[in-house]
């Protein structure tokens, strides 16, 4: 069926308006689910008290008085708000290595990110290496140290290659399966209390984020996704053509592809220096995204920061309410209840190609 000009702009207006409107109902969701997951717990809140301790600690300029207050304001809302951010880094940051990389089954993990900072994070308590060792802030700082040390030593190595897709990948692999071994190393070594907090750390939670984590969080997450979704256009170019397309229109697919996973790595490392490993939501929520909305970054990139979040957010509150009061890591819970939407969204994938 052939388009004239004119119908092809309308179609593509009113497709364009779609997406905006998907997006819009995405956060609007989003937002809703977030005041919802925040009045559950051992204290009774509805959404009206919630409500309330918000605009009443507002008003006061952040001074909380009342004992339910204490709990939605310095409990609840904090854990709330880390998971949104963690959707949101961990998403975009798969989304735009997916598509730097040309290949679906890339995330911020696969170039060993995750093992790094589990290594980092043991090495800290276990052994008291790094700096401020003994304490929550050495945790941190070690893993996201290590994190970025991991990324720098990727492309250290693949650059000596040229910045290719497949060195990216395969470096990052070797590198996943070294990190996964020294901090196997660790644990084997590890008193029986060492050991639980390094597998605990391991699991990725969000027990006891504090407004100070979450600030730092926001602000790195926010930066690197914004600069990400400058790149857009360029990672339009680049995911739907080999290099040599991207050159003749005249994007550097090697500088665009680092500075890129650079980015993805950074907003990676700060939530999971905070949270722990949590590794499902950058693999799957893109693709989730991608499902609904398509594979325009432009609408991709905001969208899948979206699904991220309901993902986290969901996961989160399903570990909260499925074992009370034992509250379930929502490391664990993100990968059972990812996996099976995954497996559906490739099985269904499938079919619709056939």
């Amino acid at each position: 069926m052939k388009y004239h000009d004119g119908e092809i702009q309308q179609v593509y207006k009113k497709s364009r308006k779609i997406k905006c409107l998907i997006i819009i109902a995405g956060i609007v969701l989003m937002l809703i689910l977030a005041l919802a997951f925040t009045t559950l717990g051992a204290t009774g809140a509805g959404m009206k008290e919630v409500l309330t301790a918000i605009f009443h600690t507002i008003a006061n300029g952040g001074e909380i008085t009342d004992n339910q207050e204490k709990v939605v304001i310095l409990l609840r809302l904090p854990r709330v708000v880390m998971a949104i951010l963690a959707g949101f880094g961990l998403a975009v940051s798969g989304a735009a290595m997916q598509a730097a990389t040309r290949n679906p089954l890339v995330s911020p993990f696969t170039i060993g990110i995750s093992n790094a900072a589990a290594f980092g994070a043991s090495l800290s308590i276990v052994f008291g290496v790094g700096f401020f060792s003994g304490s929550q802030a050495g945790t941190v700082f070690n893993a996201f140290l290590w994190a970025v040390g991991c990324m720098a030593l990727v492309y250290l190595i693949s650059i000596k290659v040229g910045m290719s897709p497949a060195s990216i990948v395969l470096t990052g692999i070797a590198l996943n399966y070294f990190f996964s071994a020294c901090t196997s190393t660790i644990e084997f070594f590890a008193n029986e209390h060492k050991l639980a907090e390094v597998v605990q750390w391991a699991f990725g939670s969000l027990n006891g984020s504090q407004w100070s984590e979450v600030m730092v969080v926001l602000v790195v997450v926010a930066v690197c996704c914004i600069a990400i979704y400058i790149f857009a256009p360029a990672l339009n170019i680049i995911a739907s053509g080999d290099d040599e397309v991207a050159k003749s229109l005249g994007i550097h697919p090697e500088r665009v592809r680092m500075e890129v996973c650079i980015l993805a790595v950074l907003s990676t490392a700060a939530v999971i220096s905070f949270t722990g490993v949590i590794g499902f939501v950058g693999l799957a929520g893109p693709h989730i995204a991608r499902m609904i909305i398509g594979s325009d970054h432009r609408f991709l990139l905001p969208f899948s920061a979206i699904i991220g979040a309901l993902l986290m957010l969901a996961a989160d509150t399903i570990g909260r309410l499925i074992l009370a009061p034992v509250i379930m890591p929502v490391g664990i819970v993100i990968s059972f209840l990812g996996v099976p939407i995954f497996i559906n969204l490739i099985l269904t994938q499938r079919k619709g190609s056939m």
